[in-house]
């Protein structure tokens, strides 16, 4: 069993310094919600984030959702031998339970983030599909426990998917970035321990996570 983390993720609810922007306050009335009720969007919250902290890695649920869809799609997911977990650019982290299928759909999983902001877990009769966290990403760490931790960067060596597919050992951990710019805050990078480029070019975290995970099925299924 491997895990991948997609870290510093651009997923959260409108931070309360912004919660009364014209243009945040204008999007939610159209949906029916508080301003504190719904993901933080560039598409809609441009003018609201200009100048916020960490404002070139913020804002972009569906690159976040596009990452989920291409771990949990997969035979090495369906198969039980991925874990997933999703930590955002705010300290929190969700946890994935087994066989999670969430929408294709990004208006469907733009509601399902925001009910599992509300109410912290995503239930099925008894079974956890979805949970959220107060937790830092060295704190999740802890709890993996990892034997190995791969990250992605244009800082990291160059190497290629094939060559690094090889070096995924069984409780290794896989670190994609989740946001559209930017590079990985130290206290993430600081605990990587094999750290990779694929090019010269900055690919988003989707691609790089369907490259890799299906690189890495190839050394274990085929």
């Amino acid at each position: 069993m491997i895990s991948l983390i997609i870290s510093e993720s651009a997923l959260e609810l409108v931070p309360f310094e912004l919660e009364n922007h014209p243009s945040v306050v204008s999007h939610a009335r159209k949906l029916g919600k508080y301003s504190s009720e719904i993901l933080l969007d560039n598409s809609w919250h441009f003018a609201a984030m200009k100048g916020i902290k960490n404002e070139i890695k913020r804002g972009r649920p569906d690159l976040v959702h596009f990452s989920i869809l291409e771990a949990t799609t997969i035979p090495l997911y369906l198969q039980n031998k991925l874990n997933l977990f999703v930590h955002t650019i705010d300290d929190k982290v969700i946890h994935f339970g087994k066989n999670v299928h969430l929408p294709k759909s990004y208006h469907r999983f733009e509601g399902v983030m925001e009910k599992l902001y509300q109410d912290k877990k995503i239930m099925t009769k008894n079974e956890l599909l979805l949970e959220i966290k107060e937790q830092t990403f060295l704190q999740l760490i802890n709890e993996i426990n990892p034997s190995k931790i791969i990250g992605f960067s244009t800082e990291g060596e160059l190497s290629s998917y094939e060559k690094i597919a090889t070096q995924i050992l069984d409780n290794s951990c896989i670190i994609i970035g989740g946001f559209q710019k930017g590079h990985f805050s130290d206290s993430v990078q600081n605990t990587i321990t094999d750290l990779y480029s694929v090019g010269n070019e900055s690919f988003e975290g989707h691609v790089v996570t369907s490259r890799i995970l299906y690189e890495y099925e190839k050394t274990i299924f085929m």
